[in-house]
């Protein structure tokens, strides 16, 4: 009995490694684009645009699949399908986007017992590839595979942790799928705290973090966040910077966040950053949150308190005694004249 036993786990752990090596023949991973806002709510997010011959990827105008930030799908012709006994342990190698939902409970149960930190990468990218498509992120939570997926947020190898962010990504373009992920933000902030500057780990937890913040509804989950993100904005490159502006103008979009913001500490060296030689895009995003930030007319009592928090916000980008205000004028005559104009506005 014993014997069987092993031996059935080994076919399944065969069967797995078939659908991993198809679908990994099949899809390339996630990039994220740059560029783009959504402009109904002013927020800094692109349009996730995913490209397949399969009918279920469809990008649907208004869908939350069109709101999100930056994944696209980089597709290749599929691999011919080989009709075998799935239960011989031998599967069919197909397309991620083919997968049927017994191979992805098979994904997740061998994803739970695997031993292998090389093993635990390949399932979570081709989980979050099959993810791409709306039925398989149902069929994943119906399945109860978010928090079997998220569970490797604390795995002890860090690629691990990165192929289960990116996993969750791809689920949070779900709504109902947001509703289960939002519970680890605080475990998602604290691997940004935690990881290496310029990390890969970074990068992804900060697009999971913009995903779920698209709509107001989960956004008051980051108001803890702000401190972190402008801390980033000084010590990271360029890449990341922009991760973290795209979250910030998502969250000074919604007025309800804006005492949370103001609030906030955030570091004098920020306005070190409102000069010529910024990067463009990264320049361009800084001004649209601060664009923001300059919509709000607090009362002069509230005005007054916040005066008092040294290192606020409010203190180091809005108050009159700011040197803010100085550098806005430098930049009026930066050679991007789309920056030009967006000081101009703050300007006025």
């Amino acid at each position: 009995m014993g014997d069987g036993s092993v031996a059935a786990k080994l076919g399944n752990m065969k069967a797995v490694l078939g659908i991993v090596a198809g679908a990994g023949a099949s899809y390339g991973i996630y990039k994220l684009l740059s560029g783009g806002r959504f402009k109904k709510s002013k927020k800094d997010v692109t349009s996730a645009e995913l490209s397949s011959q399969s009918s279920d990827a469809t990008v649907q105008p208004g869908s939350l699949m069109a709101k999100v930030s930056g994944l696209d799908v980089v597709c290749r012709r599929p691999v011919a399908k080989e009709n075998v006994d799935v239960e011989s342990g031998q599967v069919i190698h197909q397309a991620t986007g083919n997968l049927e939902p017994q191979h992805l409970k098979m994904l997740l149960a061998c994803l739970q017992t695997s031993s292998s930190a090389q093993q635990r990468c390949q399932i979570l990218l081709t989980l979050g590839n099959a993810a791409a498509f709306t039925v398989n992120q149902n069929l994943i939570r119906d399945f109860e595979g978010i928090p079997i997926i998220a569970s490797f947020l604390s795995d002890p190898a860090a690629e691990v942790r990165v192929q289960c962010l990116n996993a969750l990504n791809n689920l949070c373009m779900n709504i109902p799928n947001q509703e289960c992920i939002k519970i680890y933000v605080s475990q998602v902030l604290e691997l940004i705290e935690t990881s290496p500057v310029n990390s890969d780990l970074q990068l992804s937890a900060l697009r999971l973090l913009t995903n779920l913040a698209v709509t107001v509804d989960h956004q008051h989950l980051l108001k803890e966040s702000i401190t972190l993100l402008l801390s980033l904005l000084v010590v990271s490159n360029e890449t990341l910077q922009i991760q973290s502006l795209r979250l910030l103008v998502n969250l000074s979009s919604n007025p309800d966040m804006m005492d949370d913001i103001v609030q906030a500490q955030a570091p004098a060296s920020v306005l070190l950053l409102f000069d010529l030689n910024t990067a463009p895009a990264v320049l361009s995003r800084l001004l649209s949150f601060v664009g923001n930030l300059k919509a709000w007319t607090p009362s002069a009592q509230v005005a007054e308190e916040l005066r008092q928090k040294q290192d606020s916000v409010f203190r180091v980008m809005l108050d009159d005694s700011s040197e803010l205000h100085s550098r806005l004028i430098k930049l009026l005559s930066h050679p991007d004249k789309d920056i030009q104009n967006q000081v101009a506005r703050i300007l006025t």
